[in-house]
């Protein structure tokens, strides 16, 4: 299902992963609605060019155990990734994040400062800019019955869903729509969706961060697909303001799933973010 090809317990849970490579070493954290299947352009060539490069699937996604009495949240998910780290003996690594991955990385960033070398923002969430408002209503009223809709119901939802994440939706079609839907093709991977992703959807975890997202003292570069249907603009415009030193590019032609619409621009970026101080 992945690319992934190692497994390790991490806090009693079973966390799969890739690392490869020698060198400075990266982290790739994945969003959702994903899993480590997003990072399959990038990482290689982060790998080539002499970087150490982590990529992992969150609890609860992808070919990570999917353990229904653990908490999944972006806050429980910053610590497990801390625990990660600690059990490869990974020190100040760069985190390169994604949606969610992105809450996760400015936690880490500001809650345990000196923890990471740089960090880059990818279509992240952040302040108040999820879960979105059919999201919101469906947690507060209907999650339960939305977890019981027949595989054909599900799969259709998530095929909508997933269209939306790029700008060229052709992208997001035959093999490539397959493998993201492929860990949902079950019924634990249809219960995983809502209780390990969707119930987790909430903003307190980066809200929380508003009025001290001024203290991260490590690099920051905040790449953004300018037709993100699910992150506007706005967002990552605020940040360059509130993170001291950050920088913004802003990606003509694509969407929420920047690496799907754009893959050579943003290794591109990346690339050249690792370059720097």
């Amino acid at each position: 299902m992945t690319f992934l090809d190692r497994h390790l317990l991490v806090d009693g849970v079973r966390l799969a992963y890739r690392d490869r490579g020698e060198g400075d070493p990266v982290v790739l954290v994945h969003g959702t609605p994903s899993y480590s299947h997003e990072w399959r352009h990038v990482a290689p060539a982060i790998e080539a060019a002499g970087h150490r490069v982590i990529t992992y699937d969150l609890l609860g996604y992808g070919d990570s155990e999917r353990p229904l009495d653990r908490d999944t949240s972006v806050a429980a998910q910053t610590e497990l990734l801390l625990s990660l780290l600690d059990e490869l003996g990974v020190t100040c690594p760069t985190l390169i994040t994604h949606d969610i991955g992105g809450a996760i990385g400015q936690r880490v960033a500001v809650l345990h400062p000196g923890t990471v070398r740089r960090l880059m923002l990818i279509d992240t969430v952040s302040y108040d800019s999820w879960p979105s408002e059919t999201w919101r209503e469906i947690i507060r009223t209907r999650l339960e019955s939305y977890a019981g809709m027949s595989a054909e119901d599900f799969e259709a939802m998530m095929t909508r869903q997933l269209t939306m994440t790029v700008a060229d939706e052709s992208v997001m079609t035959g093999d490539e729509l397959r493998a993201f839907l492929a860990p949902h093709r079950t019924p634990i991977g249809r219960t995983s969706f809502f209780e390990h992703q969707v119930r987790h959807y909430d903003s307190r975890w980066t809200e929380e961060l508003t009025d001290r997202l001024g203290e991260i003292a490590v690099p920051v570069r905040i790449v953004w697909g300018r037709e993100d249907r699910w992150q506007p603009v706005s967002y990552a415009e605020r940040l360059v303001k509130d993170i001291p030193g950050a920088e913004l590019v802003v990606v003509d032609g694509a969407g929420h799933f920047l690496m799907e619409d754009d893959p050579d621009r943003l290794t591109r970026e990346v690339l050249d973010f690792l370059a720097g101080p």
